[in-house]
């Protein structure tokens, strides 16, 4: 539609109060929401639905009809597309923690980099990239840790799982509990039940004397007074039942370490 006919409909609004116009004008015009939205998809961040910045922009247009004065002498097209792109940059910083400064230093950046690539053919080393952007390999590395960090994602967002299943990305990260994975529940039943077995082959004397160290936590002297022997007998005593558990336990070493 030509601008001399979306400012006869524009007119036919104001004066009329024509919701009919108006909602032709709001079709007319709705191109301009996607086209400006589609131009910062690549800053939309990946837990923001597209659509969520189109219905910004839409309700952007809609308001800015009520508050377009031909008479200062933008076009309404060139109006509604200053409007709207402000609209939708309010929504993006809406949603986005880093500061302004940090978002800029990430443009110059790609800019930087996409120059790079395009007149040598290459990506920029680590020297030439801080280069371009006249600051020092330090102050890169700082920038570019802050433009990591300020990624932040949805657990929500929906993925594709290991067995190539739609799951959210929550779903797919590995569990730091290890007591709710059940293989390896049964691996750490599997290795007590070993342990026990090659402790039960112990002798009477030898389970006392580990029971007194290292369940009540007694002394080698304490456990000595209470066996009727010497120190150094004890300690002999429990040097056997451990090369006696090692031997026995040989063939489980993997999977007592599994589960350590």
């Amino acid at each position: 539609m030509s601008q001399e006919a979306l400012l006869a409909l524009w007119r036919r609004y104001r004066e009329h109060d024509d919701r009919g116009a108006r909602d032709r004008l709001v079709l007319s015009l709705a191109p301009v929401v996607k086209c400006i939205v589609y131009r910062k998809v690549r800053e939309i961040p990946a837990y923001r639905d597209v659509d969520d910045f189109i219905s910004c922009g839409l309700e952007a247009l809609i308001g800015c009809l009520d508050r377009y004065d031909p008479d200062r002498g933008a076009t309404l097209e060139q109006f509604v597309w200053t409007r709207i792109h402000g609209a939708v940059l309010d929504e993006l910083r809406r949603y986005d923690w880093a500061p302004r400064s940090l978002r800029r230093m990430e443009r110059e950046c790609n800019r930087a980099r996409e120059r790079f690539t395009v007149l040598h053919g290459r990506q920029p080393t680590w020297t030439e990239l801080a280069d371009l952007l006249a600051i020092s390999a330090d102050e890169l590395s700082t920038l570019l840790d802050d433009i990591a960090r300020s990624e932040v994602g949805s657990l929500n967002v929906p993925v594709l799982s290991d067995e190539n299943r739609p799951a959210e990305r929550v779903d797919t990260l590995p569990c730091p509990d290890r007591s709710n994975d059940p293989e390896h529940a049964a691996m750490r039943e599997r290795a007590i039940a070993r342990f026990r077995e090659a402790f039960a082959q112990l002798s009477a004397r030898e389970r006392t004397v580990a029971m007194l160290l290292h369940v009540s936590d007694l002394t080698l002297r304490e456990t000595g007074e209470i066996l009727g022997v010497s120190e150094s007998r004890v300690c002999q005593i429990h040097g056997k039942l451990k090369r006696g558990l090692r031997e026995n336990l040989e063939d489980d070493a993997t999977l007592l370490r599994e589960v350590a």
